[in-house]
């Protein structure tokens, strides 16, 4: 994924290179105000969204206070039920002598909508009063349910339960009526002796249901109801979680305080406002689907996508007109530089435009005519420095060293020794041949060795075998680009000034090997040496009154690598006295074809020519 982002960022930017400055303009700045517009966009946007879901939150606040409300009054007539039939009957009565029978009904009577049934039980579960069902089913202990254990355990408190189907008493008309108990605890006074006891009161279920299903809300908001722990009393889709078909976060809610929350539930964003219902511990509960609040809003989003578009597109014609505006001066005078680049002579610079286009146009125009003037110059300059670049190579040819060598041939012919003076000639024809290469400065590497190979034979015929020499050079590293006549200066300078003046034999190393992107060539020998200081000064082209030379040769070599391959290459010396010297050259890795040739030939700058190499041989 990275790859492809900067991937595409190198071609964006590769694109803003190469074109015109009047597209860079206009686009740039329809870019940025494009950019600018739509940031703007969207912090309206989310600012909107933010105040819907703040109204959104009020108005989920204002339902559930008004279903709280009504709940609440709800509870309070049933509570109200409860303290009549305690405080007004149980209280009063002597269970051991007095019926209660008639004074439930009338209370029964007056609350049959809202009631189910009325039951005062001992603390043992037996009934003492109950209205209207009255007898208790056979297999059903009362001090076994929930209400009767919670009662007992909150004597001072009432306590509501969670809907269940009413299973205690006998029903004559076989209904399933779900209910809502109100249980507490109640002093019986019998006989003058005071027992405990519970009082039941069963609500109607439905009249909770009747006050949730009033409720009209908006969207796909909806309201639910849940005890303390988070156990479902009323939701609107009950019947499908009782089968396990949906899901609830009911338990989660259980934990939220009242007012508004956040979260995710089954991968959907949803609000929550939560109201607990203070005296039963009972939360009402609301939930608002977020993406379908926001769904509903699409309309607003569109049409302000619509305003964004019409402005964003005003303003890139408008960056068009002024662009075109400000560029087209410069347009004309990139024109008059392509056709100076073409090689026209006779240009006319248009000087038109702003200020600053005016003086490139009058600083352009004083250019062409300066480069008009220096143009020759430079042409007579690089006639004169290639001659003097054909003269130093054809100066490394000793004229001494012919001569010589053609009487060592003549002598060897004049002492019968045919083989030695034809091996002689034919290395003398080849040093030859490689030396005048058809005028050539860039030759291969192999044909560098080969011209040492054919130097160090003569010179070893010529020695009477004072020496041996040793060539070792890795075989990618033959055909690599060199300047011709850099290695033998470094033999002639070795044989020359090492193995000249030795009392023993001899030794000449000459090595080539390749390490990352550059070569190295080495010229080793056992000779005489010199000391490490002044071996380093043989290549700051200061005159030294050595009595083994000047060090002339070095100098040359290491000021042409130089020239042709920057300061980072040339030659680099390290010598001991009596143990010999090492000279080893540094060039450039660039593979040697024709194209490459002709391009250093030319003067191309090196970097460009070794990527074109690398690629070609690649």
């Amino acid at each position: 994924m990275f790859k492809k982002f900067k991937l595409k960022i190198d071609k964006f930017k590769k694109w803003y290179k190469l074109n015109s400055i009047k597209k860079v303009i206009s686009t740039s700045f329809t870019a940025i105000a494009a950019i600018g517009i739509l940031t703007l966009g969207i912090i309206l946007y989310l600012r909107y969204v933010e105040s819907t879901e703040k109204i959104i939150s009020k108005n989920n606040i204002l339902f559930i206070d008004q279903v709280n409300q009504n709940l609440d009054n709800y509870l309070r007539n049933m509570m109200k039920i409860s303290n009549a039939v305690y405080y007004q009957v149980i209280k009063k009565t002597n269970f051991s002598t007095d019926d209660i029978s008639e004074e439930l009904n009338l209370l029964y009577e007056a609350n049959k909508d809202s009631l189910v049934s009325i039951g005062i039980f001992s603390e043992y579960g037996q009934v003492i009063a109950a209205q209207p069902l009255t007898q208790v089913k056979n297999y059903v202990d009362p001090r076994q349910s929930d209400w009767f254990i919670k009662a007992k355990g909150k004597s001072e408190n009432l306590h509501f339960s969670t809907p269940h189907v009413q299973n205690l008493f006998i029903d004559p008309d076989y209904k399933y009526r779900w209910v809502v108990s109100l249980s507490r605890a109640v002093d019986i006074t019998n006989n003058g002796k005071i027992s405990s006891g519970v009082l039941l009161v069963d609500m109607n279920f439905t009249g909770i249901e009747q006050l949730f299903k009033n409720v009209s809300m908006d969207n796909s908001s909806y309201i639910y109801l849940i005890d303390g722990e988070g156990e479902i009393i009323y939701h609107p889709r009950q019947q499908l979680i009782y089968a396990n078909l949906i899901d609830e976060n009911n338990i989660m809610a259980s934990d939220y305080e009242d007012g508004n929350h956040k979260e995710k539930f089954q991968g959907n964003s949803r609000l929550i406002t939560v109201k607990t219902v203070g005296y039963t511990g009972w939360k009402i509960v609301c939930v608002t689907p977020m993406n379908e609040v926001i769904y509903n809003y699409s309309e607003m989003g569109i049409f302000s996508i619509f305003i964004m578009l019409l402005f964003i597109t005003i303003i890139a014609f408008s960056n068009f007109f002024v662009s075109t505006r400000i560029t087209n001066p410069i347009t004309e005078l990139e024109k008059s530089v392509k056709r100076l680049e073409n090689g026209e002579s006779d240009i006319e610079i248009l000087v038109d435009g702003s200020y600053e286009v005016r003086h490139l146009a009058k600083a352009i125009k004083s250019m062409v005519n300066q480069m008009h003037l220096l143009m020759d110059n430079i042409v007579k300059e690089q006639e004169a420095k290639r001659k003097s670049e054909l003269n130093a190579l054809q100066a490394q040819i000793n004229p001494h060293f012919l001569y010589n060598t053609l009487d060592s041939i003549i002598w060897m012919v004049e002492n019968e020794n045919y083989d030695g003076a034809i091996k002689m000639v034919t290395a003398l024809a080849k040093l030859f041949r490689i030396s005048l290469s058809k005028g050539k400065n860039i030759i291969s590497l192999n044909d560098e060795i080969e011209h040492v190979r054919n130097y160090l034979t003569i010179q070893s015929i010529r020695y009477k075998n004072k020496f041996e020499y040793f060539i070792e050079c890795d075989e990618n590293t033959l055909n690599l680009c060199s300047l011709k006549l850099v290695i033998q200066p470094l033999v002639e300078n070795a044989i020359k000034h090492g193995m000249e003046f030795m009392d023993g034999e001899g030794e000449i190393h000459v090595r080539g090997y390749r390490k990352e992107n550059d070569v190295y060539l080495e010229v080793e020998d056992n000779g005489l040496g010199m000391p490490e200081e002044e071996a380093a000064e043989l290549l700051n082209g200061k005159e030294r009154p050595h009595k083994h030379g000047s060090g002339v040769g070095l100098v040359n070599v290491h000021s042409r690598l130089k020239l042709r391959f920057g300061e980072t290459y040339g030659l680099v010396i390290h010598s001991c006295p009596d143990e010999g010297m090492m000279v080893q050259i540094h060039i450039p890795y660039i593979p040697y074809t024709v194209e490459t040739q002709k391009l250093l030939e030319s003067g191309k700058d090196y970097s460009s020519v070794s990527a074109s190499g690398k690629e070609g041989s690649e």
